[in-house]
C-alpha cells in the first residue's frame, strides 16, 4: 500500500460524495503523475432517505453516507474528513444575468481578482424567497465594449462585463444535504451541481466546443446540461428517472418492485420492435401461487412509453435553450439509466440528434492496488457523477494550492485575512481529506 501511495505524494487526495436516489457513492482519488485520475477507493450504500434527488430522511441518509465512507476508507486506507458533494432535484433552476465592473486599478492588466469581484457581485443578487445561489458560471466577457472574450486575464481595460449562467436551489434542500454531511462527521469543501460534475467525467473539450447535450439519467431525476463553444449554456433537472420506469413495470406487469427492477436491468429494452414476439420471462409467484409469464416485447413497450416521455422533456429543454440547431456533437447519455438496451437509438429517433453512451473511463488511470472487479465496475456510466465530483474537487484543491502559494496575485492586500483562510483550507484539505494515508499520520494533532 505505502509503495503505491508514494508515487504522487504532492497531489492532494480528494473525496467525491454522490448522494443519489438509488445509491450513495463515495469515491476517493487523486491526480496521477500523467494527469489522469487515480482511484484509491470506492464505497457505496443503498440510498433509502432520498426522493427524486432531494433528502427526505436525514437519519437514513447519514447512515448510508457513513457506510459508504467506511467502505471507501478501509479499501484505500485513507482517513476521510472533507468531501465534495453533488446536488440535484426538481427545485434546481437556472437563469442568465449580466454583470458590469469598472476597474479602479488602471495601471495593471485585468487579473483574476477582478473576475472574482464580478462573480462575488453576482452572488449578491436578490433571489425569490426560499432560494439561494449554488453556482455562478461566467460565459463570455466584454472588455471596453469588445465582446466575445472567453478569458480576459492579462488584457488592458477599464470596463469589464460578463454574461453569467446562475444556478439556484431551495435553501432547505441545500441545508438538508449539508446537515447530512455534517452529521456524518464530515466537512463540505464544495457543493456541485450533479450534471456539471457528470459533464467533467464523460464529455471531451472538443464536444463542449462543438455543442453537446449531456443527459444524466439517474434513479429519481434526469439532469440536462447543454454546452456550446466550450461554455455552459443551459441546465435543467427533470423529475423522472429509472425509478419511474421500475414503477411502470410494477404496475403494468403486476409484479413486486424488486422483481420489476430485475426485469428492467436484465431483460429491459427501450425499443419494443427490437424484441421477438415469442420471448417469454417466467416470474415466480407469491407463496406457492402459479408463476407469471411476461412477454419481453410487452415489457419493452412499457419501458419505451416512459423513456419516450423523459426524452420528450429533454428535447423540450434543448429547444428552450435555443441551441437545437447548433449541437454538432449531439447528445451524450450517462448515469445508471443509460445502461438500458437500445436507449441511444430511441434518443436519436425522438430528437433527430446523434447519441452515444458516456463512460467515465477515459479520465481514469490504472491502479494495480484496486481490486480488478472494482476497477471494471467504476468504468460504468453509473459512476459518472461520483467521478465528476472527484475531478471537480481535484481542480478546486489544485487551485487552492496555487492560491496558498501566492495569495497576493489573486486577493487584494486588504483582504489578506481571506487569503490566509483559503491557504488554511488547503492545508486542512491536505491533512484531513486524505492528503495523508492513515499509516503516514504521525499523531492525531493533524485531525484537529
Amino acid at each position: 500500500m505505502e509503495k503505491a501511495i508514494s508515487t504522487s505524494k504532492s497531489s492532494p487526495i480528494v473525496v467525491g460524495l454522490d448522494i443519489g436516489t438509488t445509491k450513495i457513492c463515495v469515491i476517493i482519488g487523486r491526480r496521477s503523475e500523467k494527469g489522469k485520475i487515480e482511484i484509491l477507493g470506492l464505497g457505496k450504500a443503498e440510498s433509502s432517505g432520498v426522493t427524486r434527488g432531494v433528502v427526505s430522511n436525514i437519519q437514513k441518509t447519514v447512515q448510508g453516507i457513513l457506510q459508504a465512507v467506511d467502505d471507501a476508507s478501509s479499501q484505500s486506507n485513507v482517513d476521510v474528513k472533507i468531501v465534495n458533494v453533488g446536488i440535484a432535484g426538481q427545485h434546481i433552476k437556472s437563469l442568465q444575468h449580466r454583470g458590469i465592473f469598472t476597474r479602479k486599478d488602471l495601471q495593471n492588466e485585468i487579473q483574476k481578482k477582478d473576475i472574482d469581484k464580478l462573480i462575488e457581485d453576482m452572488h449578491k443578487l436578490v433571489m425569490p424567497p426560499g432560494e439561494e445561489i449554488i453556482h455562478v458560471l461566467p460565459q463570455e466577457f466584454t472588455v471596453d465594449n469588445e465582446p466575445g472574450i472567453k478569458d480576459p486575464i492579462g488584457m488592458a481595460g477599464v470596463r469589464l462585463e460578463a454574461n453569467f449562467h446562475i444556478i439556484s436551489g431551495h435553501v432547505s434542500a441545500v441545508k438538508n444535504i449539508l446537515k447530512c454531511v455534517r452529521n456524518a462527521n464530515l466537512e463540505t469543501q464544495e457543493l456541485i451541481l450533479e450534471p456539471l460534475a457528470s459533464s467533467e467525467a464523460v464529455l471531451s473539450e472538443e464536444e463542449k466546443e462543438a455543442g453537446v447535450v449531456l443527459v444524466d439519467i439517474g434513479g429519481g431525476t434526469t439532469d440536462v446540461a447543454i454546452f456550446h463553444e466550450g461554455i455552459i449554456r443551459h441546465t435543467a433537472v427533470i423529475p423522472f428517472g429509472g425509478n419511474s420506469v421500475t414503477e411502470d413495470i410494477r404496475e403494468g406487469c403486476s409484479v413486486m418492485r424488486n422483481q420489476a427492477e430485475l426485469l428492467k436491468t436484465r431483460f429491459g429494452s427501450a425499443l419494443a420492435d427490437e424484441n421477438k414476439e415469442n420471448e417469454i420471462i417466467c416470474v415466480p409467484g407469491l407463496r406457492g401461487r402459479d408463476p407469471k409469464e411476461i412477454s419481453v416485447k410487452n415489457l419493452a413497450y412499457v419501458i419505451q412509453a416512459r423513456m419516450e416521455e423523459v426524452i420528450e422533456h429533454v428535447y423540450y429543454e434543448i429547444k428552450a435553450s435555443g441551441y437545437e440547431k447548433r449541437l454538432i456533437a449531439g447528445i451524450v447519455i450517462t448515469g445508471g439509466g443509460a445502461q438500458l438496451k437500445h436507449l441511444a437509438q430511441l434518443v436519436e429517433y425522438v430528437t433527430g440528434l446523434e447519441c452515444r453512451v458516456g463512460y467515465p473511463n477515459e479520465h481514469l488511470a490504472k491502479n494495480d492496488l484496486l481490486p480488478k472487479n472494482v476497477y471494471e465496475e467504476i468504468k460504468s456510466p453509473l459512476y459518472a457523477t461520483g467521478i465528476g465530483l472527484l475531478i471537480k474537487g481535484i481542480q478546486k484543491a489544485e487551485e487552492l494550492e496555487y492560491m496558498a502559494k501566492q495569495p497576493d496575485v489573486f486577493i487584494q492586500k486588504k483582504e489578506s485575512e481571506k487569503a490566509r483562510k483559503q491557504a488554511g483550507l488547503f492545508d486542512r484539505l491536505l491533512k484531513t481529506a486524505g492528503g495523508f494515508i492513515k499509516d503516514d499520520i504521525p499523531n492525531d494533532d493533524y485531525l484537529k
